[in-house]
């Protein structure tokens, strides 16, 4: 089912949201200072092309950089990320088979407002790092 939810997301958004990223990167990396957000805008743009079967984890430890930098993230590119990934939803829910790509734009809201601190897992190790936790 993942296989197939990922191939209908690439066609009927996922390569445009992805080449949203790419695009930021881009801009991030040619603005050398920026060289982390184009790291993390990268890492967003290939869970943009495949989303289903990964999920976003925090990544272990205090990040006071993390911080600050999401804070700069989210007043230059973050915002407009967001609401592409908003709009996109908005669009996709209009079908009943879009309605989880729809709900994959919405999980993709948190990660492209505050991509610094994340890590991006197969749901499989997410759910076994979880049962670690809890026992």
């Amino acid at each position: 089912m993942r296989l197939i939810l990922n191939v209908i997301w690439l066609i009927f958004g996922g390569l445009w949201l992805a080449l949203g990223y790419l695009l930021a990167a881009l801009i991030c990396f040619i603005l050398i200072i920026t060289i982390p957000f184009g790291f993390a805008s990268l890492r967003i743009a290939l869970y943009a092309l495949w989303p289903f079967g990964r999920t976003i984890v925090d990544k272990p430890g205090a990040r006071p950089g993390a911080l600050v930098g999401n804070i700069i993230w989210i007043i230059v590119a973050g915002v407009w990320l967001a609401l592409g990934h908003l709009v996109s939803a908005v669009a996709m829910a209009v079908t009943i088979i879009g309605i989880p790509l729809a709900l994959a734009n919405l999980k993709l809201i948190p990660v492209s407002l505050m991509p610094l601190g994340k890590e991006i897992v197969p749901v499989d190790a997410a759910r076994s790092t979880q049962v670690g936790v809890a026992l």
